[in-house]
């Protein structure tokens, strides 16, 4: 194709219409195929490693086996969720007959106590995952921001950046849990004590990351841009607004997307080591019930974990393309 394309050029030098179109067709061909002769390779391989073992709980789950449990998962989720229409559709019944016979009955809908299915764990672990996020984005960014405007702040602030940056999630969770059952006593609590401490310590995890990316791109603001500030006379907050945020926006990104890559690991380690609902949950359940399906629904966590983990990526890009100026900064 690329000979294709040479010999359409025209006769002054220039590429044809004709020539863009194949182009950007032989691109995007590229962009296709070429992972999807990747993935076959590794799915190959992965079919004949997995052949080759024999654990105590059978052989390794191959594709055939996590392909099977995707189904089997997805339908006892539908079973769950059939059976909680069902126990509300009950108590809809029996409240109805009651208020018949006692119009001055006052109904009551017990919750649905069932347990959580595959994808039920997928949603709390990704409502988890983006509340510790959010919350390290409100702290971390503005921090970041006055740390990189400052030289006197940075100079204070960056040995207790160090030293905390390396700290294991595993570290931080025996803590976070003493402290919020310490701390959040209540009769009638808003958020489960599980999800608080999951969440806190996904927030100081991903701290790091997006403070240091974010100081370094606003210290490192060309200076023209500065100097037009000051002879502007633009005032401080206005000054943020302007300058300093649209130009520190790759960083910002830079910093954004590695932290949330490092929220969703912690979060999978924090949930299997607390027994917190979730992924991180569900795998270790598996591992502790031992059947003959537990390897195959493991590995299908882990492939959900990973294609997750990239699609949090890629709408993090996406949402960078978006807002930011330099559409170059958000091409990978």
């Amino acid at each position: 194709m690329t000979t294709l394309i040479q010999k359409m050029a025209t006769s002054e030098g220039q590429p044809s219409w004709a020539t863009n179109a194949l182009r950007w067709l032989s691109n995007h061909i590229k962009a296709i195929v070429l992972p999807i002769v990747g993935i076959g390779i590794f799915l190959i391989i992965w079919s004949f490693a997995a052949s080759k073992i024999d654990t105590s709980l059978g052989k390794f789950p191959g594709p055939t086996a996590v392909a099977t449990q995707v189904v089997n998962l997805y339908q006892e989720h539908n079973t769950e969720r059939e059976k909680e229409a069902a126990f509300y559709q009950r108590q809809e019944e029996r409240n109805a007959k009651r208020v018949a016979k006692d119009p001055n009955y006052v109904p009551k809908i017990r919750a649905y106590t069932g347990k959580e299915t595959f994808i039920d764990q997928i949603g709390t672990s990704l409502i988890t995952v983006m509340s510790g996020f959010a919350v390290a984005a409100a702290i971390a960014i503005p921090l970041g921001i006055a740390i990189g405007l400052s030289k006197n702040l940075n100079t204070a602030i960056n040995p207790i950046i160090q030293i905390f940056k390396p700290v294991s999630p595993l570290a931080w969770l025996p803590l976070v849990t003493m402290v919020v059952s310490a701390v959040y006593v209540s009769p009638e609590p808003m958020f489960a004590k599980s999800f608080l401490n999951s969440m806190i310590t996904v927030t100081l995890c991903c701290l790091w990351p997006m403070v240091i990316n974010t100081s370094v791109g606003v210290s490192a603001i060309n200076s023209d841009w500065n100097n037009v500030s000051r002879v502007l006379r633009l005032p401080s907050l206005v000054h943020v607004q302007k300058i300093v945020l649209p130009a520190s926006i790759p960083a910002i990104f830079t910093g954004m997307r590695l932290s949330l890559g490092i929220a969703w690991m912690v979060l999978i380690a924090a949930e299997m080591l607390a027994q917190n609902p979730g992924l991180g949950k569900f795998v270790w359940d598996e591992f502790q019930n031992g059947s003959s399906q537990s390897l195959s629904r493991i590995m299908t966590a882990v492939f959900v974990i990973g294609f997750i983990g990239f699609l949090l990526d890629r709408g993090m890009l996406q949402l960078q393309r978006i807002v930011s100026w330099d559409k170059a900064s958000a091409n990978r």
